[in-house]
């Protein structure tokens, strides 16, 4: 990590530091805003700028204790012999010493950090260079403190240009990031230092440090991501936060005690303990912040650091004493909020490790409903045993699927399966576990069967054997039998309106609209994602059965959308939901979500994002999420590979290799037919593809088929691909599938008119590297064909679509004008040979003699011009 960050996401305030300098007229520029965001490294740039152009520089720090001393600030810039006894002609005399009439353009820039603290005598110096034009004042100036004397003296006229920042946006910390740390960051990472540190750059920058010193930041899979969910900070961090929180009066710091440990608290039960006037001091000090929420008025720490230094220094007594205060507070205003309820029960259990079991079990439901799953789990395992009924039970385990702790949640399913006594508790009990048991453990499809089946006997009513049945669906889903899945959900009624039970219509809906994309019936898919998601925000109140599948339901969008051939608008739904719920969502949902948009991303021609998704995927699939991990592993290997890092390639192929399955989903040998191409053995890539898309033809995974099919196109395999693409083109729906398979046609005869068409169609849904590599074909072949404009523009339009792929390296796209005249054996004889092959060992892996091998080697050379491998390699890679 380098000890001097880059300046990021200030380019603007520069382009006008350049514009306000080089103005005749202009005599400051003033940087405003609170501790640690950035005002000091910003001046400190404008200085080197300033330098750069032709400028004096200086520099002048104000401080409390030169504040003390009259031109304390600007002693050392002072000429030697000059008598200041009478200010009038002294600073007269300094004014002429400074000038410099030799450079008219040029002037003496002062860079002098926290202005505020400057004492009159300065102020008033600085001012009379300003105004003579001799110098120009580059300053910063901490929030709060704009109508300080000195501020006010040099920064009240039209010639100083005044700048307010504030801290850094998410997109603005995770650019930093990854420039800081040199590689891709993972989403959760990013969100966990953006909202730790609230974009405030000096914190940012500790929290990194910290995190890195200690291994809590680690690079694996090639992204950056983290191991724990507390951030560890530095000394110098903590040092700057307790400085911060030391300028509280007395009476102050109890209510940032407070808030530490039970924040947001209103300001009416605030007021109970202070006046108003330490909490306008508090918040004139910027240490917290208030907000209306409704009719209420809220108070809050100003930033999340605060609250763990405070916690840190206070004493177990004073701890408990704070809590106990607000436990009686609530109870005295009768605790008739929902939420009364969980800070009730957590404030007595963090304060006397123990509370009452019908407040903790009103508490454990609440907090879950709220999504507040770690603070649930604290509550129900507080509920002794005696207390714990199917009930509790059933709610433990929800709660630690929902968390992803699926081992821990099947035991206690197991053990609420014995204590089941009606069919509502059977149904109940048997929905969560399948789920449990099918996207957290990834049980065999007949193991699952086997739970819902020993319920059956249990269930009586028409809707109860109906539910068993959208179960039934759920597992057919995830082994990859869409056709079956579909078939379990074929009464389902076309409005959730029509339905007994709403939310098993919307667990089918989603279960058919998933199922539905799998088959090539995207435009179907497409419509009963879009009814679902209707029916869920209809739904009255956040906590409604209904509302709770925001995040499944939106995956079945995003899948849809992706095999319609709206990639654009598939990624756009699934970024805006991942940013909405993915830390309240369960992980299970959440995981299948970012699934869904590394998919979209992957065949949107995006690897490096696709890359990171499916990255921060399997590392919050490891050990568990046996469904899960093994497609995260297959994504993960393929982008890497089309990014040409074959380690990291290789290594996610491995893994994916070792893992114990049960389930296989045609769409995972992506991963070892990129991987295969990357070594540049297009034979064994284009063998990989062909069997899986016959596994796919066979289960009946249309739109895996499709995909596969797609690549071996790419990959030198249109002619065997094209037919059957056709085949799929005219049973399904949606654009993608009607795109691909003229793409295939086209390139099978070698058509430029076709691949430009088939060009524009790709770039209309937002396959972007697939177009850039019809375009490239395009253009090898109008040249070949002597038309050298159309070939030029063919080729231009190529590097466009490119340079939006993110790195991407494919063999459509490495081809060259010299490449054309290869066959598909010679291109790919020359790659291995290029890759540094000897000929030995190119013809065992082809199965091709050493002669022949030779041969072709050869016909390569005199065909290309060149007479080396090190030249191949030069050409082709």
């Amino acid at each position: 990590m380098p000890r001097r960050w880059p300046l990021v996401g200030r380019e603007a305030q520069m382009k006008e530091f350049d514009q306000v300098l080089q103005d005749a007229h202009s005599t400051g520029f003033l940087l405003f805003g609170p501790a640690g965001v950035g005002k000091s490294r910003l001046a400190e740039e404008c200085l080197v700028r300033a330098a750069e152009a032709g400028h004096r520089t200086v520099r002048a720090v104000a401080t409390d204790a030169a504040a003390s001393v009259s031109l304390g600030a600007l002693a050392h810039l002072l000429p030697d012999g000059i008598d200041l006894s009478d200010p009038v002609p002294g600073f007269a005399k300094v004014v002429r010493s400074l000038s410099q009439p030799e450079s008219p353009t040029s002037r003496m820039v002062i860079l002098v950090d926290d202005i505020h603290l400057l004492d009159a005598t300065s102020a008033m110096l600085l001012r009379q260079l300003m105004d003579a034009r001799v110098a120009f004042l580059v300053g910063t100036v901490r929030s709060g403190h704009g109508a300080a004397v000195a501020v006010t003296a040099l920064g009240h006229e039209d010639a100083v240009w005044q700048v307010d920042l504030a801290e850094f946006g998410r997109e603005q910390v995770e650019t930093l990031l990854e420039q800081v740390l040199d590689g891709p960051v993972g989403t959760n990472a990013v969100h966990q230092l953006f909202t730790t540190s609230v974009g405030n750059p000096l914190y940012l920058r500790e929290l990194v440090r910290g995190a890195v010193d200690v291994g809590a930041l680690t690079c694996n899979d090639g992204v950056w991501e983290m191991t724990v969910d507390d951030l560890p900070g530095t000394r110098r961090l903590t040092d700057l936060i307790r400085s911060r929180l030391a300028v509280a009066p007395s009476e102050g710091r109890q209510v940032l005690d407070v808030l530490a440990l039970c924040e947001p608290l209103s300001l009416d039960r605030l007021g109970k303990d202070v006046g108003p006037e330490a909490l306008d001091q508090l918040e004139q000090a910027g240490l917290i912040v208030t907000a209306q929420e409704r009719r209420r008025t809220t108070v809050r720490l100003a930033h999340p650091l605060y609250g763990e230094i405070l916690r840190a220094d206070m004493t177990t007594q004073r701890r408990r004493e704070t809590l106990l205060r607000q436990v009686r507070l609530l109870q005295g205003c009768g605790a008739r909020r929902r939420e009364d309820a969980i800070q009730l029960a957590t404030y007595e259990l963090a304060a006397t490790g123990t509370a009452e079991p019908a407040l903790l079990v009103q508490a454990a439901v609440l907090a879950t409903h709220a999504r507040q799953y770690p603070r649930a789990l604290e509550l129900i395992r507080a509920i002794p045993q005696e207390h714990r009924s199917f009930q509790i039970r059933l709610l433990l385990g929800k709660t630690l699927f929902e968390a992803g702790d699926f081992k821990q949640a099947e035991a206690e399913l197991s053990e609420a399966a014995m204590m089941a006594a009606n069919e509502p508790e059977t149904l109940a009990l048997v929905l969560l576990r399948t789920q449990n048991l099918i996207w957290g453990l990834g049980a065999a499809h007949e193991d699952v069967l086997g739970v819902i089946e020993t319920a059956r006997g249990r269930v009586t009513s028409p809707s109860g054997h109906r539910a068993l049945r959208v179960s039934e669906a759920a597992s057919g889903f995830a082994v990859g039998e869409a056709q079956y899945s579909l078939s379990q959900c074929a009464d389902l009624e076309p409005d959730v309106a029509q339905s007994p039970d709403p939310q098993m219509w919307l667990m089918a809906a989603t279960i058919r609209s998933a199922a539905l994309a799998s088959l090539g019936h995207a435009e179907e898919a497409v419509d009963w994602a879009r009814r679902a998601i209707a029916a869920a925000s209809a739904a009255a109140g956040p906590s409604s059965a209904l509302a709770s599948h925001e995040a499944a339901l939106h995956c079945s969008l995003v899948l849809a959308l992706t095999e319609y051939g709206r990639l654009a608008e598939a990624r756009a739904v699934g970024e805006r939901a991942f940013a909405g719920i993915s830390e309240m969502s369960a992980k299970p949902e959440r995981r299948l979500l970012a699934f869904h948009l590394a998919r979209s991303s992957w065949l949107a021609g995006r690897p490096a994002q696709a890359r990171r998704l499916y990255a921060e995927l399997a590392r919050a699939s490891r050990p568990h999420a046996a469904v899960v991990l093994p497609i995260a592993l297959a994504g993960l290997a393929a982008a890497a590979a089309v990014q040409g890092d074959l380690e990291t390639a290789e290594a996610a192929l491995a893994e994916y290799e070792g893992l114990p399955r049960s389930v296989f989903l045609a769409e995972e040998k992506l991963g070892r037919a990129w991987v295969h191409v990357a070594r540049g053995e297009l034979t064994h890539a284009r063998a990989v593809l062909t069997a899986a898309a016959r596994e796919a033809f066979e289960r009946g995974q249309t739109a895996f088929e499709s995909i596969l099919l797609t690549d071996l196109v790419r990959l030198g395999g249109a002619r065997a691909a094209a037919a059957r693409l056709e085949e799929i083109a005219a049973e399904c729906s949606g654009l993608f599938h009607r795109t691909r398979a003229d793409l295939a046609t086209a390139w099978a005869a070698q058509d430029p008119e076709g691949l430009i068409a088939a060009t524009d169609a790709l770039e209309r849904i937002g396959a972007d590297l697939l177009a850039a590599e019809a375009a490239s074909t395009a253009a090898i072949l109008l040249r070949a064909a002597g038309e050298a404009r159309r070939a030029k523009a063919a080729a231009v339009r190529a590097e466009v679509l490119a340079a939006r792929c993110e790195g991407a390296t494919t063999p459509a796209l490495r081809v060259d004008e010299g490449v054309v005249l290869l066959t598909a054996r010679e291109h790919e004889i020359a790659l291995l040979a290029s890759r540094g092959m000897l000929s030995k060992e190119i013809a065992a892996e082809l199965t091709l003699s050493v002669r022949t091998v030779d041969n072709h080697l050869q016909r390569v050379y005199a065909k290309l011009g060149l007479t080396t491998r090190r030249q191949l390699a030069d050409r082709l890679l």
